[in-house]
């Protein structure tokens, strides 16, 4: 299929190519550019070009590539860099140097020579999903998974070269180590499972009385300046999750480049491993693109979903939904569609909502238990939580964790409101760490909250009459509030202090709680507080 371009405006090119359909990839003009239809008319297509358009002319060629927006799926992922069309990064760059050339095309993934494990044998029925064999991915087990049903006729061994099957079905079919997946179309499962499990963070705010659960999703809405990006980065380093996806959606390539700096350094905490060998990043900053930062979430959760299949538990997290929401408002303006509130598309809420029914915990179709967790960060205008994209958010996630602005500008990180987030996922977690933990557990934390929302009350009148006119069990009980707010709540993301397993959380807290208790019981007894608080000091 071949046409011509007749119309430009922008990254929106109009042309007459006939027999597209709806989201085919398209190859646009003599520099070969990227697009994808968008808009179909009875006697032209609008195609979203996913690179910059200067240069771009009336009449150059145009021709259907004849799928959709795909990613490659196979060994080399991780430790890599991508972009939002899953162009390899570190290629470019030894290439072409620091800037992505129009209609550049690259590898997905590094051309190596994979061992190749079988866990299948000649003439056993294979069904579509099943793990057919493996290949070491550094520390990783990466399961190469049938893409068909049959019987198996040949099984590879040793080396693969690139190109080369891993097995070759009865009927003639080559099964593949990487194979292409539409980004916009979700992999397959067998049944969701409920969430149950803990996806310990290492942050104790979140752990401790905001918890997620594995397979969850989360979002962090906050104003500018309020951590977010570093709070993401934390829970990127310090997860109790297996592999990590972390999307850089119209950041600022700084924070990138400080990120990868630093986890090309860290190790994990709950493998020993390095950073970056449980990672892919995908980066897609505000100097890039516009319209591929739209697509570089649907890459991004692909991929996350590819690597569920295999058994792991993954996470993805995205920095910031905001941006993604605001190239769907570019690309909406552009096609001239009727606005909604505040001129993000009226589809806005419905896109987010079948993004996040990406998540969950699954039986795949080989039979093994994944999950996908999705922790996304919010940047509402003017930390306006009323935006339209934090209430479709909202509908949605399972957990809110309201990143508020006077908390960071007291240096409080992370800069969580106690009070205005909340968990969907409390009452699973809380029996699971109840067993695996410690029994007090829930009952610590509803010890805890009740603490900071007696304070809260206190607060206003200590304001009027000063901590000095305050009774001593009211003073005490604003003391207790203060360390758990200082000693407990806080974690300083560049010191030790900035990952907290499970035990030393329930640790912290209860030697707080144990404190305020004994020194109320002293206090009861008529000893005065001054003295009590001297001798804890």
């Amino acid at each position: 299929m071949k046409g011509r371009i007749t119309g430009i405006s922008g990254p929106t090119v109009t042309v007459d190519l006939k027999g597209l359909k709806l989201y085919d990839r398209v190859s646009v003009g003599g520099a070969r550019l990227m697009g994808e239809v968008v808009r179909l008319e009875r006697e032209r297509a609008i195609v979203q070009v996913y690179e910059d358009t200067r240069g771009l002319g009336l009449g150059e060629p145009v021709q259907g590539v004849g799928r959709p927006l795909t990613v490659r799926l196979g060994p080399g992922l991780l430790n890599q860099m991508f972009d939002g069309l899953q162009r390899h990064l570190s290629w470019i760059f030894q290439k072409d140097g620091p800037f992505i050339h129009a209609g550049r095309e690259a590898p997905p993934a590094e051309t190596v020579h994979w061992r190749f494990t079988p866990e299948k044998k000649p003439g056993e029925q294979v069904m579509t999903g099943e793990i057919i064999g493996c290949v070491e991915e550094g520390p990783f087990r990466h399961c190469i998974l049938s893409s068909h049903s049959g019987t198996l006729a040949e099984v590879a061994e040793g080396e693969l070269e690139p190109g080369k099957p891993v097995a070759t079905l009865e009927d003639g079919t080559r099964i593949l180590p990487s194979h292409e997946w539409p980004v916009r179309r979700p992999r397959p499962y067998r049944k969701k499972l409920a969430t149950q499990l803990p996806l310990v963070t290492g942050q104790r705010c979140i752990d401790f009385l905001f918890p997620l659960a594995r397979g969850g999703t989360a979002i962090f809405p906050g104003g500018f300046g309020t951590g977010k990006t570093i709070l993401e980065q934390s829970i990127a380093k310090f997860a109790d999750t297996d592999i990590v996806i972390y999307v850089g959606c119209g950041e600022r390539g700084n924070e990138m480049a400080e990120m990868l700096e630093e986890f090309t350094t860290l190790r994990a905490p709950w493998t020993d491993q390095e950073l970056m060998a449980r990672t892919v990043v995908v980066v897609n900053t505000s100097n890039m693109p516009v319209a591929a930062r739209e697509a570089s979430i649907y890459t991004a959760v692909t991929m996350a979903e590819y690597y569920r299949d295999m058994g792991y538990h993954v996470l993805l997290l995205a920095d910031s939904l905001s941006r993604w929401a605001e190239a769907l408002r570019e690309i909406s303006s552009a096609l001239e569609e009727m606005p909604g509130e505040e001129g993000y598309p009226t589809y806005l809420a419905s896109r987010m909502a079948e993004f996040f029914a990406r998540a969950g915990v699954v039986e795949t179709l080989g039979g093994q238990t994944g999950s996908l967790t999705m922790i996304l960060s919010v940047s509402p205008p003017g930390g306006d939580f009323t935006e339209p994209v934090t209430q479709a958010c909202l509908r949605t996630t399972g957990s809110f964790l309201m990143l508020d602005t006077s908390l960071a500008h007291r240096r409080h990180f992370p800069a969580i409101n106690w009070f205005q987030s909340f968990s969907l996922y409390e009452e699973e977690v809380t029996r699971h760490f109840g067993e695996q933990v410690d029994p007090r557990w829930g009952e610590l934390r509803q010890q805890c909250r009740e603490v900071l929302q007696r304070e809260e009350g206190l607060r206003e009148v200590a304001e009027i009459v000063g901590s000095e006119g305050l009774q001593d069990s009211d003073r005490l009980l604003m003391k207790a509030a203060e360390r758990i707010r200082q000693e407990f709540l806080a974690q300083n993301a560049y010191t030790e202090d900035a990952f907290s397993p499970p035990d030393k959380t329930l640790e912290r807290i209860g030697g707080i709680l144990d404190f305020y208790r004994g020194a109320r019981e002293r206090l009861a007894k008529g000893e005065f507080l001054d003295d009590i608080l001297k001798e804890c000091s």
